[in-house]
């Protein structure tokens, strides 16, 4: 969880670089999970619902929702949340539920600062991603919860994943061993399913069976107060790679090692893609190397920075970042990894601990 702490600095760095000279009021659920913790659960009757987050220029900060939202939202680090009545029940709803926050926004300026449509929104949306770029300490705690319980459900693979078995059943399996590291429900996503080449690189879990020889990649996401993991491995089905799968194996582990080694403050993504595809052109395959080398990770997925063939960004201290390495090849199969990083002054920390191979 983000610390009261954490979220009072993160408003008050952000209020030293708008300079408001009245109170901002923000709705984003990316601000507001930033900015005050504040996270409705994505599975539930109030996903389509969240709050409005009032700052003022002294930095005093009071949430405002509806009643009806999960208890999740109770864990909001702010100097107030104030719970707005909508429906009990046990009576008619008072209003639209929609509008349950609308005589708050009046009273308070009758603006949604973030929104994209308001004359400080593209200013706001602006700042608030560059200082999402440093992840502060209880950011990054979050963060290895995450990981932690991903690296449970990728454990869960490569000891049960078999022939006979339906993707829909890999991540059914997947996903109860991320709730048993956890403790309690999260939402996992992402690609459950075999790759046959470039004609399909992943994708969600659907009833197809898997057969002995099929390359399933294994690559997903635990959001946690939502924040999220996203690593990757590629399993052979039945334990038995060719030796064409496992040339796509060995030069991936090459080309993420190779990697890892230019993370670091002050390096171009550029610099750290180029040293992925070098190791894939030297073999004369950087032509099935088709998906992005990487990206950062934190509220959303993907966001900045973004390790690409054209990128233009240098990574920072504080970045967590992805590095997914890949090749797709017909008649072969398609294959994928990937470890979770963050970004230092002098290098990088490996925050994913799980195991990567075809067996």
């Amino acid at each position: 969880m983000l610390t009261a702490e954490g979220c009072k600095a993160r408003r008050q760095r952000f209020l030293e670089r708008l300079k408001p000279s009245h109170l901002v009021v923000l709705a984003d659920s990316l601000h507001l999970r930033y900015f005050a913790n504040f996270y409705v659960d994505g599975i539930s009757s109030s996903a389509d619902f969240g709050a409005l987050l009032v700052i003022r220029e002294d930095g005093h900060a009071t949430l405002y929702h509806d009643s009806k939202l999960p208890k999740g939202v109770e864990f909001a680090q702010v100097d107030e949340r104030k719970p707005l009545a909508w429906y009990s029940g046990q009576e008619p709803e008072l209003a639209p539920r929609r509008l349950v926050l609308k005589p708050v926004l009046d009273a308070n300026g009758g603006r949604i600062h973030d929104s994209i449509a308001d004359p400080l929104g593209a200013t706001i949306i602006g700042i608030t991603t560059e200082l999402r770029r440093r992840k502060d300490p209880d950011e990054v705690a979050l963060l290895k919860t995450c990981m932690k319980a991903c690296d449970a459900g990728h454990t869960w693979g490569r000891a049960n994943i078999r022939p006979g078995m339906t993707e829909l059943e890999v991540y059914s399996g997947v996903a109860n061993a991320v709730f048993a590291a956890l403790g309690h429900w999260a939402v996992v996503y992402g690609d459950f399913t075999i790759s046959v080449g470039g004609k399909k690189r992943g994708g969600p879990p659907t009833p197809h069976k898997l057969e002995a020889g099929e390359l399933f990649i294994l690559d997903y996401s635990v959001i946690v107060q939502g924040y999220r993991s996203d690593f990757t491995n590629t399993i052979c089905v039945g334990g038995k790679p060719t030796a064409d799968q496992q040339k796509l194996m060995d030069l991936s582990l090459s080309a993420i090692a190779a990697g890892a080694k230019h993370l670091k403050a002050g390096v171009s993504c550029q610099e750290v893609y180029d040293t992925m595809r070098n190791v894939f052109a030297g073999a004369g395959m950087a032509d099935y190397f088709t998906t992005h080398g990487g990206h950062g990770l934190g509220i959303s997925h993907p966001e900045p920075p973004y390790i690409v063939r054209h990128s233009s960004e240098t990574l920072v201290a504080g970045d967590v970042v992805t590095l997914e390495p890949g090749l797709y090849v017909d008649g072969v199969g398609g294959l994928r990894i990937e470890h979770n990083y963050l970004v230092t002054e002098i290098g990088s920390e490996q925050l994913s601990n799980h195991t990567i191979a075809l067996v």
